[in-house]
């Protein structure tokens, strides 16, 4: 196994293991500091990601006055799809809820912020996801990749340097339970 798949299992382990108020209560003190965050409130279009295996919940931010889009997989891809609370969604790729295929699409050009899930994020910007790339193909190619981004972690899961793989790219900043920080990446300067 390589160190990233060594990582992701651990994480993945210690995730799924946090106590269910305890998640809960980090997840709504993360999207506080979403709230506060400049680029967050300035960003009228922001991608957004359905929790799963106890990534930081955001729905409690759904009901704010924002466009949102949530991704479905489509082959080796991420198609964004325009979504609010309450419009159906169905099981997609990975045990992931997803917006159907016919749901409207959502245009490159309106999104303001895309908030990042991770197994974990490092000190410098770079994120360690689940392994399938859909990130870090969509965050490679223009023009999303000048959209500001955001990893969403818990703070357990911040740690000080990731391995790397020549593909990855650093991401804006990092919000956790205990604030949002920004790095000074190009994707940050939105």
């Amino acid at each position: 196994m390589s160190p990233k798949s060594d990582l992701r299992q651990t994480l993945l382990t210690q995730r799924k293991a946090l106590d269910p108020y305890r998640w809960e209560q980090q997840s709504k003190r993360l999207c506080q500091h979403l709230r506060y965050c400049s680029l967050f409130r300035q960003a009228q279009t922001i991608l957004v990601y359905w929790s799963v295996r106890r990534e930081p919940d955001l729905s409690s931010l759904w009901t704010l006055p924002k466009t949102w889009g949530l991704p479905r997989c489509q082959g080796q891809d991420l198609v964004w799809h325009r979504w609010a609370l309450g419009q159906p969604l169905v099981l997609g790729a990975y045990g992931i809820w997803a917006p159907p295929s016919q749901a409207p699409s959502l245009s490159v050009n309106l999104v303001d912020l895309i908030l990042v899930p991770a197994l974990a994020c490092d000190r410098q910007g770079y994120r360690l996801g689940y392994g399938g790339g859909f990130y870090d193909r969509l965050l490679a190619t223009p023009p999303w990749d000048h959209i500001p981004t955001l990893g969403i972690v818990f703070t357990a899961n911040q740690v000080d340097q990731l391995p790397r793989d020549p593909w990855d790219r650093p991401l804006g900043g990092v919000c956790t339970e205990e604030g949002v920080q920004l790095y000074g990446a190009p994707r940050s300067d939105a």
